[in-house]
């Protein structure tokens, strides 16, 4: 049985910038990603990591180059198409967490179910809120959150159409370290339920907790290795605790 989620073959995406000529955010960039995966897409700022992760997650199309997802090619497809495979099959983080700030979390976490065609929008939502530890939050807003829950709430709702894959972008970037290990555990445990995640860090540290570490350097992969030995982000998360409380 073929467990390919998405496969990308020979992308590449060219920015035209008039009198400086074109630029190139991705050069002929091949990979697959299969089911189950937990994968870094890693790169400093201006690599290319997240113009690759806007196409593989069908934000964007390539300048060439072809993209498949679930062995249907999408690369071709128009902006509804494309709108309505996000919608159905693909779960967005951000680093910004992108929360409405008016809007209490279950509200929230409600939102991509807007489009589709589920029942019980309400109690989908609160399930997944419950999945991400936030089940006595539901009905605070943004502001009455802290960083790290409201990265929660923006993990439920990738989670509420229950999506085949996930793409976090740069998750921790905004939160401090016991917040970040708390994502990161958090994202670990989605994966031993067999979600599939991509993280696109430029930190190794984050990295470093996944399955399989795609660098990306000037618009291309540079190597694309299995981590056999990937850090454990419950056990990182629970010394730094101790060491806080012995401290205080």
């Amino acid at each position: 049985m073929n467990n390919i989620i998405v496969k990308a073959e020979r992308l590449t995406k060219v920015y035209n910038k008039g009198v400086g000529g074109d630029v190139f955010a991705l050069r002929d960039v091949s990979l697959e990603i299969h089911k189950g995966e937990l994968i870094a897409i890693m790169g400093a700022s201006g690599s290319g990591k997240s113009t690759l992760m806007n196409i593989l997650g069908c934000l964007d199309k390539p300048t060439e180059g072809s993209l498949f997802f679930e062995e249907k090619e999408v690369s071709k497809l128009g902006d509804k198409e494309l709108a309505s495979v996000r919608n159905k099959k693909i779960g967005f983080v951000f680093q910004s967490f992108n929360l409405l700030a008016r809007t209490s979390a279950l509200e929230n976490v409600e939102l991509p179910l807007i489009y589709s065609d589920k029942v019980n929008v309400t109690k989908l939502a609160k399930d997944a809120l419950n999945l991400v530890g936030l089940a006595d939050r539901v009905h605070h807003h943004p502001g009455e959150l802290s960083g790290g829950q409201q990265q929660r709430v923006a993990i439920a709702r990738a989670l509420v159409n229950d999506p085949d894959i996930i793409f976090a972008d740069e998750p921790t970037g905004n939160l401090d370290t016991k917040s970040s290990y708390e994502i990161i555990t958090l994202f670990q445990k989605l994966n031993k339920e067999g979600r599939t995640i991509v993280l696109v860090t430029h930190e190794l540290d984050i990295a470093e907790h996944a399955k399989r570490i795609i660098k990306v350097s000037d618009g291309r992969i540079v190597s694309d290795e299995l981590n056999n030995s990937p850090r454990n982000a419950e056990t990182e998360l629970n010394k730094l605790v101790k060491e806080v409380k012995n401290e205080n």
